[in-house]
């Protein structure tokens, strides 16, 4: 049986890296493959929709029970099994005979995607507890790897499309899945936490915690302005903006590069830097960036709102995680997947949202609905501070 001392940090951070590279591969290449899909298999806009429901489906079970897995039983079976989970179907998704296992492979590679997000994150917090100021600089660095497979894929598939098909794309992909599963298996990891049955009472109680609660809805709207800002962007600045295509996309491809540098500078900054200090940056970024995209149409201005929300994005999911992850360093895994589950939800429930607001009212309620998201970060993260401060002054 393995010791604590038995695992090699670098490896370690290597494999959660790794993981959170294959998320970013996945979610991409199934987004890029999806106008194929529905080619293939005659589906209209409506089965089409249930059939993109499925994923974020997949990624909200994944996301809550991870916590309780590796808690018990560490990481290694996690990240093997859910990363096999993935690669069976995305060949599920590449070979499906009919619209029933198409379904089926959609909300399972949801699913193990949901696992490795998780898991990934409880993995570098993990590892990180016993070094100064590296939780959140770590965590940062971890969500460059999905900012880097987000970058990648579209690319790549451009180029792969004029040879292979989708099919064959994928097929690819997930049999290439095969050597991170491999060093999965191969290297150790740090024990679980608890070395018997966790007790589903106390797991329960972390659902009522009011300094978990108040972390888990910063994220809940961070959550759901990511949602928002990744699928409604480019349908508001073409409808009323009246940007091209192209130049709608070029958008959402300066928000993620503003994203993965920030957080690539963040891994550095946040080991001397003040975590408050740039939380309260962040925000501001947010603010400034939302205005600019509410009040202007010049595409230079748009471009610069859509680099200071991903400069504004960057810190926020590190930096309270890191936070969860002191706080309940005994059912880290746990309290992970009651975070991630509830700003998973949010990511959900905000899209709907804006759905509903667009039908009724135009896409032009689009950023009214991101400032309202960072309105509600930055008063709940004043509460937090301030709030609670004066509740115990009082007291």
């Amino acid at each position: 049986m393995q010791t604590i001392d038995k695992y090699h940090f670098g490896r370690v951070f290597a494999a959660a890296c790794i993981g959170m590279l294959l998320f970013g591969v996945v979610m991409l290449t199934l987004g890029s493959t999806l106008p194929d899909i529905m080619r293939k298999y005659a589906l209209d806009d409506v089965k089409a929709g249930t059939l993109a429901s499925l994923l974020p489906t997949g990624i909200l079970i994944g996301s809550l029970i991870f916590g309780p897995i590796v808690d018990r039983f560490s990481y290694q079976y996690l990240l093997v099994c859910s990363s096999l989970l993935v690669a069976l179907s995305m060949y599920g998704i590449a070979t499906a005979s009919g619209l029933f296992m198409l379904q089926l492979s959609f909300l399972m590679i949801g699913f193990g995607g949901g696992v490795i997000n998780g898991g990934t994150n409880a993995l570098v917090a993990d590892i990180s507890r016993a070094r100064a100021k590296a939780g959140s600089a770590n965590l940062s660095l971890l969500g460059v790897f999905f900012g880097i497979g987000a970058l990648t894929v579209p690319s790549i598939m451009g180029l792969l499309a004029q040879s292979l098909t989708y099919e064959q794309i994928l097929s690819f992909v997930a049999l290439g899945m095969v050597l991170p599963i491999i060093y999965f298996l191969i290297i150790n990891y740090p024990l679980p936490k608890q070395t018997q049955s966790i007790s589903i009472r106390k797991s329960m109680r972390l659902f009522k915690d009011r300094s978990l609660l108040i972390l888990t809805f910063m994220l809940f709207f961070q959550s759901a302005f990511e949602g928002i800002f990744n699928n409604w962007t480019t349908t508001f600045l073409q409808r009323v903006r009246l940007f091209s295509e192209a130049d709608a996309l070029a958008a959402l491809s300066v928000y993620v590069i503003g994203l993965t540098v920030t957080r690539m500078l963040l891994a550095g900054l946040l080991r001397v830097g003040r975590e408050k200090l740039i939380l309260f940056g962040s925000m501001a970024s947010l603010f400034t960036g939302a205005l600019l995209m509410m009040f202007f149409g010049l595409h230079l201005v748009v471009y610069t709102g859509a680099a200071l929300l991903g400069i504004g994005t960057a810190a926020i999911f590190p930096v309270l995680l890191s936070f969860v992850s002191e706080m309940y360093q005994e059912l880290r895994g746990t309290a992970f997947s009651v975070v991630i589950f509830i700003a998973v939800s949010g990511n959900i429930l905000m899209n709907f949202i804006m759905g509903y607001l667009a039908d009724q009212f135009g896409i032009s309620t689009y950023p009214m609905v991101l400032l309202t998201c960072i309105v509600m970060i930055f008063l709940i993260y004043c509460y937090r501070e301030f709030g609670n401060r004066t509740l115990k002054l009082e007291r």
